[in-house]
């Protein structure tokens, strides 16, 4: 698996045409990972822009790594698959390299609503329900249509239940990581069961849509000591973020559609590593600052937005 990806999320600022453009780029670039989803709407034109750019450049599928995701309207065992169906459609691709489930609730909202608003045929986490949706991916990989399974936006207690049960483990999973939200223990959980992290948001998502924005919210880009960091080393704060994620041990894969923000990525890779001085003061930054918060996928009964995080160890409204 490359060592980093490029996001395909537009955040209601970008449209399906732009984010196929930036994907184009970011291949002539270099890019060899893509990280899509079916909710973004824009799998289609994605496909068609890997498709073109990959008779153009000379790219072999082989060279490639596409994942897609399962959205949370598609948890049925039916629906699940079919919704692979038609993003190995949309993506042009026979198989895709990665598919993961990408809330582990079946809770659902229309595009663009507020964080208030909530499904009124929303539920607490199902492991029987999850697990009959698994055995549907499993089919698929079984098939040939999908090499590898990946869990997403899920405490340790969730995975711990499908490790258990699963006949096919979890490869990857992906989780909001960045340097203000580390989350640790669930990293070290999936570096001891041999599952990959993957993390999303990894810049502290400078770009993401103002209804999930909230005044106490960290930045990143601004703590202190990823600023000094860049500054000593010449770097942009944004590479000083995605180089402490490689080294860490986890894929991140930032969105960008500006040919000068996917260069710049791909450069932060370089360098020499962090010295053991500087990766104490990037795991000094840490502050618990969660930025995609989920509270649309909330289910009456549940006190906060935590019950999505089961922060007690326990999952919450069993």
């Amino acid at each position: 698996m490359p060592p980093i990806g490029v996001g395909t999320f537009g955040s209601d600022r970008y449209g399906p045409d732009e984010v196929a453009a930036a994907v184009a780029t970011a291949l002539r670039l270099g890019y060899r990972l893509i990280d899509c989803a079916s909710v973004y709407g824009n799998e289609a034109q994605i496909g068609s822009a890997i498709e073109a750019a990959m008779a153009r450049l000379g790219i072999e599928r082989s060279e490639l790594r596409i994942m897609t995701k399962v959205w949370n309207d598609a948890h049925e065992p039916e629906a699940a698959v079919a919704s692979v169906r038609h993003s190995l459609a949309d993506l042009r691709c026979d198989r895709v390299d990665v598919v993961f489930v990408h809330w582990p609730f079946p809770n659902h909202h229309a595009a663009g609503v507020d964080v208030d608003s909530r499904d009124p045929h929303a539920s607490p986490y199902d492991d029987e329900g999850f697990m009959r949706l698994w055995a549907a991916l499993e089919s698929l990989v079984d098939e040939g249509a999908v090499a590898a399974l990946e869990v997403s936006n899920v405490s340790i207690a969730k995975p711990s239940l499908i490790l258990a049960d699963a006949r096919i483990a979890p490869t990857f999973l992906e989780a909001e990581l960045h340097p203000t939200v580390q989350q640790g223990e669930l990293f070290q959980f999936a570096v001891d069961h041999g599952i990959q992290p993957i993390g999303y948001s990894p810049l502290g998502s400078p770009s993401r849509p103002e209804r999930d924005r909230a005044p106490e919210d960290a930045v990143d880009l601004e703590a202190s000591a990823v600023v000094s960091i860049a500054e000593s080393r010449g770097l942009h704060p944004a590479q000083v973020c995605l180089k402490w994620a490689v080294e860490r041990g986890q894929i991140p894969i930032p969105f960008s559609v500006k040919e000068e923000q996917l260069r710049s990525n791909l450069e932060a890779l370089g360098g020499e590593p962090f010295s053991p001085a500087e990766v104490d003061a990037l795991r000094g930054v840490e502050r618990n600052n969660r930025l995609i918060k989920g509270q649309v996928f909330l289910w009456e009964g549940a006190d906060s937005r935590l019950d999505l995080w089961d922060v007690d160890g326990r999952i919450a409204g069993r």
